[in-house]
């Protein structure tokens, strides 16, 4: 009993809809997908759940029968994100290019909802259905790869991580915001500028090598993606 009443309660716990009182009218899923619709529109601060109840035509006090708080709705629509990936390949056993491709889409899906990273940062550790299945689905992505259990958890997490990292990169690119963030050879100037005063030689022999920027349009990136990711796994795993 003890253990029932200690263990974390989350949305997906508890029923959609209790057994007595009238026939539902909506559905978590149709109040996740509005939910959705408004973060892509709007961004994620216009997700409340009186703008969600007008988006679908209701009242919010019929929602709080489905959803018990703005928290469990920011729940549901980060699981829904992860419902998005396709995890209908059974793993190949070439278990480097599968994880790559899971990162690939991961990064996708942080591009097409680009408030997705704000929302995790303010949300918790729950963990709903179609999350939990990505990540048993990339646990038997890594069963043929060395490294122990713990290993490939923080690996699987430094996937999210970078996929985050990465979608933030191109926002701001997409946006033109930042110092130089949509203009590569601008900051590659800046930089040898700096170097060449002389003060800094390490970066002045790395800039002389380097070469001139590369692009850096989406393919650009999702290519630098894939490199880094393709080094970095092996090391964490080895």
């Amino acid at each position: 009993m003890a253990d029932r009443e200690t263990r974390p309660t989350t949305v997906w716990s508890r029923p959609e809809r209790g057994a007595r009182g009238p026939a539902p009218e909506r559905s978590r899923y149709e109040i996740t997908a509005a939910a959705l619709a408004l973060a892509d529109a709007e961004g994620l601060a216009a997700v409340s759940m009186r703008a969600v109840a007008q988006r679908l035509g209701t009242g919010p006090a019929s929602l709080y029968r489905y959803v018990g708080s703005r928290d469990e709705l920011l729940d549901l629509m980060a699981d829904a994100v992860a419902g998005e990936l396709d995890l209908s390949a059974a793993p190949s056993g070439d278990w480097l290019g599968d994880l790559v491709g899971l990162a690939l889409q991961s990064k996708a899906a942080h591009t097409r909802h680009p408030w997705l990273p704000e929302l995790n940062d303010r949300r918790g550790e729950a963990l709903g259905p179609h999350a939990i299945d990505y990540l048993d689905h990339a646990l038997a992505v890594l069963a043929p790869a060395p490294g122990t259990s713990r290993q490939k958890l923080e690996a699987i997490g430094l996937l999210g991580g970078l996929a985050t990292l990465f979608a933030r990169r191109e926002a701001m690119a997409a946006a033109g915001e930042g110092s130089g963030a949509g203009d590569p050879p601008a900051q590659a100037a800046h930089l040898a500028a700096v170097a060449a005063e002389g003060r800094h030689p390490h970066l002045l022999a790395a800039l002389a090598t380097a070469g001139p920027p590369p692009p850096a349009g989406p393919a650009e990136r999702d290519a630098l993606f894939e490199r880094l990711l393709r080094r970095l796994l092996p090391a964490m795993l080895g």
